[in-house]
């Protein structure tokens, strides 16, 4: 067996119990569960609490010619302890709606954040972003754009979202991950993964 996989799978954990304990900006299940130990034993009962998200997808719109991206600053209640500002610089995001296609959420998603609309939609990843507390799974695009007149304040009011568009070079935006100006996880990873393949994602765009 590789050790990429495991010889656990879904028959080796079992739900006992599962109810809404909460339902407002963020729905939040109470679970009953026990699960298989590596030594062929099963746990004990536990509870754990569950942050329910639908998936999402985040894009990094990237502009080959001028080598910049577009991303984008809003307030995160999240980041409100942070010492710097709850102001991140992030990628473009949203939640997938019912009958969406991925691809779909990626250009309304930038079109309503960023005013572009991204071509040549090219998939980087899925990933989970906080397995420990939360079932939200997200997909990672690299989306082309023309930033030459990108910029403006953006989002949609019945959503509350009041989105700064914030144009950098592709180089100043990896030294921003090191200075921790940029410290969410899905650009991170996006972005890293831009600097590792852009030659092969230009040798694709042609």
């Amino acid at each position: 067996m590789s050790r990429l996989t495991t010889q656990f799978s879904v028959k080796d954990f079992e739900v006992l119990s599962r109810k809404n304990c909460h339902q407002g900006f963020l729905r939040v299940e109470t679970l009953r569960l026990k699960y298989r130990l590596f030594d062929g034993k099963w746990s004990e009962i536990l509870q754990r609490e569950l942050l329910v998200k639908d998936e999402a997808v985040g894009v990094l719109l990237f502009d080959p010619a001028r080598d910049e991206v577009v991303l984008v600053r809003q307030f995160r209640t999240g980041a409100m302890d942070e010492e710097s500002t709850p102001w991140l610089l992030e990628l473009v995001a949203g939640m997938v709606g019912e009958g969406e296609q991925h691809e779909q959420v990626a250009i309304r998603e930038s079109e309503e954040e960023s005013n572009c609309t991204p071509h040549n939609l090219f998939k980087i990843c899925d990933y989970l972003n906080s397995p420990g507390a939360s079932n939200e799974k997200l997909t990672l695009f690299c989306g082309q754009v023309d930033a030459s007149g990108a910029g403006g304040i953006f989002g949609l009011t019945e959503e509350h979202e009041d989105i700064e568009v914030v144009v950098l070079p592709l180089a100043e935006a990896l030294t921003a991950i090191e200075s921790g100006h940029i410290n969410n996880a899905m650009s991170i990873i996006a972005l890293q993964w831009l600097a590792l393949h852009k030659a092969e994602l230009l040798k694709h765009w042609e």
